[in-house]
């Protein structure tokens, strides 16, 4: 698809322009409530603008329309994961998992180690799993309530899980970024993790020590007597019992056994189910409010929590507040947003104005820092414009690969800086997919983890800094380069 004028630089910004101020007033007007439409709006004025620099360009509308619908059709796995995932959270809240979770998690971790434990527990989970979603779905619902409970705010707390679950995201062989990221720059799979550990490791220790410190200094509302509140609060409303973990066992192992996402997550929602009819028949009783046998209560209940806003009620009204979930009812902002975040991002592709802005970037990056640092940049940019991780990915990919190999650079630096940038970054933005999901399932404004989220913010600065000391920038012999210089002529 090619348009009759090739398009300038500042004609390109017009609709980054436009949707950065739009964004900007939501913010001072609506405040944290944001997401309830008015950056929908804001995205999809700023596409109607990319559109009408596209058609001023002669780019035809069918066009533009096709990949607007590309870009949405890109995004639906997402979105029903996502509808999954507000299921998944009213099942096993109804069902005693996730207050049990929080139980015994009081019970165990001590508030000095807790926000430490939380990164690592969160790091152990995402390896295992490959999938920071389901890490922060499940057992980062129930940290959010512990810390809650310990008297942690609910920013830091966010900002340990997001630290935890994107480290263990972005290495674990199992996750679909780890596999994507050398597939685009042409490197394999173990070689691009082996490589990653050179920037990952200094950055998860960092983050750690920063946690360990926080934890040390930053709790002030803790007490025995509160926690102790929370405790008898769940254990008289609940059946708490350690058999209740058998169901994200069963999801953790159908998760390793590389079981595809949606029917995993649809097991996991029903065994939530079945386990709040066996094990909780007086929250069954209670969410139901019917007047009738138990099996239409139990169908009335367990169907509530799947697609309605639940709460249940306890003697503790902070507990109370804790024990609410929002169903697949809850998540349909979020997918209001994701998909006027693709339209947008379907408008900027269809014309082209992302890639003449990418591209520019390339013009500037004479060294290999700056080359490296461009990398970060162009992810960066398109984590914020095609608001989702894949484009972050396999866009910069695809362009900045033979510019790294022109330059005698091995693909895997591509590929890891493609990861430190493109893959954790993206949970950062409020309006990417990733960003507008966790913000969602923990019910905690990015823009209000976004600080404490230090593996996210420190892993694209990590890169910038080993690639400008220069520590093991893998680079191809002279001989390797005639090879590649004589397959190119070749081709």
């Amino acid at each position: 698809m090619t348009g009759n004028k090739k398009v300038s630089l500042f004609v390109a910004f017009i609709p980054i322009i436009i949707l950065i101020i739009l964004l900007s007033l939501n913010v001072y007007f609506f405040g944290d409530d944001t997401l309830s439409g008015s950056n929908q709006i804001a995205l999809l004025l700023s596409a109607a603008a990319a559109a009408i620099i596209a058609i001023s360009l002669k780019y035809k509308w069918t066009d533009i329309e096709k990949q607007i619908v590309k870009s949405i059709t890109a995004a639906l796995p997402a979105i029903l994961i996502l509808l999954m995932i507000g299921a998944l959270a009213g099942t096993w809240m109804l069902s005693g998992i996730v207050p049990a979770m929080i139980y015994y998690g009081l019970k165990i971790l001590h508030p000095l180690i807790f926000l430490f434990a939380t990164v690592v527990i969160c790091c152990l989970v995402s390896l295992a799993t490959g999938s920071s979603w389901s890490t922060v779905a499940t057992i980062g619902v129930a940290l959010l309530g512990i810390g809650n409970a310990l008297g942690f705010s609910e920013g830091v707390v966010a900002g340990a899980i997001i630290s935890g679950a994107y480290f263990g995201d972005k290495m674990s062989p199992l996750s679909d970024t780890t596999n994507l990221a050398p597939a685009m720059a042409g490197t394999d799979l173990f070689t691009h993790i082996r490589y990653m550990s050179i920037t990952t490791t200094p950055t998860i220790l960092i983050t750690l020590i920063i946690f360990l410190i926080i934890g040390f200094t930053g709790v002030k509302n803790y007490s025995e007597v509160g926690v102790e509140q929370t405790l008898n609060a769940i254990n008289s409303t609940f059946n708490i019992s350690p058999i209740l973990f058998i169901v994200p066992v069963v999801l953790i192992v159908m998760i390793l056994k590389k079981a595809m996402p949606l029917p995993a997550l649809f097991i996991a929602i029903v065994l939530g189910g079945v386990f709040a009819v066996i094990f909780q028949p007086q929250i069954i009783k209670q969410v139901a409010d019917i007047s009738s046998n138990y099996a239409s209560q139990s169908y009335v209940a367990v169907v509530k929590s799947m697609f309605g806003n639940v709460s249940i009620p306890t003697d503790d009204p902070n507990v109370s507040n804790l024990l609410t979930t929002r169903g697949m009812h809850g998540m349909l902002n979020t997918i209001w947003l994701i998909i006027s975040a693709m339209v947008f991002g379907g408008v900027m592709e269809a014309c082209g104005l992302l890639e003449r802005i990418s591209y520019s970037i390339i013009q500037y990056a004479k060294t290999t820092t700056s080359l490296v640092a461009s990398t970060v940049v162009t992810c960066l940019f398109f984590n914020v414009t095609a608001s989702d991780q894949y484009l972050a990915i396999v866009v910069p990919g695809r362009m900045f690969a033979k510019t790294y190999r022109k330059r005698g650079l091995k693909p895997e630096l591509l590929s890891r800086t493609l990861e430190d940038s493109g893959t954790v970054t993206s949970v950062l933005v409020p309006w990417n997919t990733c960003g507008a999901t966790q913000s969602v399932v923990l019910g905690v404004p990015v823009l209000t983890f976004m600080p404490y989220a230090f593996f996210n913010i420190i892993s694209p600065i990590m890169s910038i800094i080993i690639a400008a000391l220069n520590i093991k920038i893998r680079r191809y012999s002279k001989e390797e380069m005639i090879e590649i210089e004589c397959e190119e002529a070749e081709n």
